[in-house]
């Protein structure tokens, strides 16, 4: 099911993950030469792809909801 990135967070090893309008989660890494998406890299890159789609897996399972894991300093 296609679905609007609304944001950005960054995991716990510091990888980029896209927060989709369904409120699930999916990395989007630029990991040449299998995942080119240097988008990710810059936040001018970020910002211009908000509101674009991507296919979320996890609409398609019926997965609840994902949450943002906080991490201790």
């Amino acid at each position: 099911m296609q679905q609007q990135i609304v944001g950005y967070h960054l995991d716990e090893e510091q990888h980029w993950v896209a927060q989709l309008a369904c409120h699930h989660f999916q990395h989007v890494h630029h990991n040449p030469p299998w995942t080119v998406r240097e988008w990710v890299t810059t936040e001018v890159g970020r910002q211009h792809h908000l509101g674009q789609q991507l296919n979320c897996t996890k609409c398609d399972e019926g997965a609840p909801a994902d949450r943002v894991k906080l991490v201790s300093v």
